[in-house]
């Protein structure tokens, strides 16, 4: 799978969920899933497959059955502790620590989810969900949204769910299609932020992780994610006019994003609430609801994602690559041209 730059990986979503939403429900006809039948389901994953991770956790459970979100690190030695049932999440399949111990789970029914079917983690899982989510940027853009998508459609499979899946890619194509013009604004808005706080709750929490992890890499700022109610109890202190904050969701989110751009800091709220006025310091967009709260969150992250395109345009750091390039986080060697 190729690397590409930034924008075009975001500019191909649409695209990129489609091809997706075949090659997952294809996968999903002759899988074997027994094995997820019944107990709890542990969701492991690190870097932005961690955000992925309490996503699909938190969707589970929202289908009335028992998911916990893992880090690798967490299960070292610990996996029969843990869950009846796993499903491992590493977009290259190379990630070293989820291979580590899903070696050790070999006890347990294991599932992976990567980009495709030839890598290490499939090969050690037995069983994998390829999302074909193509060409990406190394700030994960489409195989964030292609692995939220796979686990979508296999939690709908294994817990009953009965969503309509065709309808997100043409959704996502209207939010590209229309939604830039919103996006600048808000880039324009955060530009020069000494730290950005990002907060919301279910996907919105797991998304305001991945959101601070792509600021991080794609504009070298320093950004945080936050639980909603949580980041009440402390952490909005460090709020002024010098930081920037990022609300997804439609509930106390809305007013967290008022509240702080009150106080003369740069807010954006990413939001399927009509009739919040956006004002000279709080940049609102609103996405379309499409009723499912996985759809819901790829929404919110692709809007998220064109922010930060023009965030990091705005920043002269068009389509730059990592700095600090690990050599033991990976199966195989690092490439400058492949994920």
């Amino acid at each position: 799978m190729k690397r590409i730059g930034y924008r075009p990986a975001v500019s191909r979503q649409a695209e990129s969920l489609e091809v997706g939403r075949q090659a997952v429900a294809r996968a999903l006809d002759i899988l074997d899933l027994s094995g997820f039948a019944g107990g709890t389901v542990g969701f492991a994953g690190i870097g932005a497959s961690y955000q992925a991770a309490l996503a699909g956790a938190f969707y589970l459970r929202q289908s009335g059955r028992r998911g916990l979100a893992f880090l690798p690190t967490e299960l070292y030695g610990r996996t029969d502790a843990a869950a009846d049932a796993f499903v491992a999440l590493s977009a290259s399949g190379q990630s070293r620590e989820i291979a580590d111990v899903m070696l050790e789970a070999k006890a347990y029914p294991r599932l992976a989810i990567c980009r495709g079917a030839d890598n290490p983690l499939a090969d050690i899982t037995g069983a994998v969900i390829a999302m074909d989510s193509g060409a990406d940027n190394g700030a994960s853009s489409t195989g964030y949204t292609g692995t939220l998508l796979a686990l979508g459609m296999l939690v709908d499979r294994i817990a009953g769910g009965g969503f309509d899946w065709g309808q997100l890619p043409r959704a996502v194509q209207r939010l590209l299609a229309d939604g830039w013009e919103g996006a600048g604004r808000a880039a324009r808005l955060l530009a020069g932020r000494a730290a950005i706080d990002i907060v919301g709750a279910g996907i919105g929490f797991a998304n305001a992780g991945e959101a601070a992890m792509l600021i991080r890499e794609a504009v070298r700022v320093p950004a945080s994610g936050w639980d909603t109610l949580n980041y009440l109890h402390g952490p909005m202190e460090s709020q002024d006019a010098a930081t920037g904050l990022i609300a997804f969701g439609d509930d106390r989110e809305v007013k967290i994003a008022q509240d702080v751009a009150g106080f003369g800091c740069p807010s954006v709220l990413i939001t399927r609430r009509t009739g919040v006025a956006s004002t000279e310091k709080l940049a609102v967009i609103v996405i379309p609801a499409l009723g499912n709260a996985i759809a819901d969150g790829i929404m919110e992250i692709i809007a998220l994602q064109m922010i930060v395109a023009d965030m990091q345009d705005e920043a002269g750091l068009t389509d730059i690559t990592f700095r600090y390039r690990q050599t033991d986080t990976k199966l195989k060697p690092w490439s400058p041209t492949e994920l």
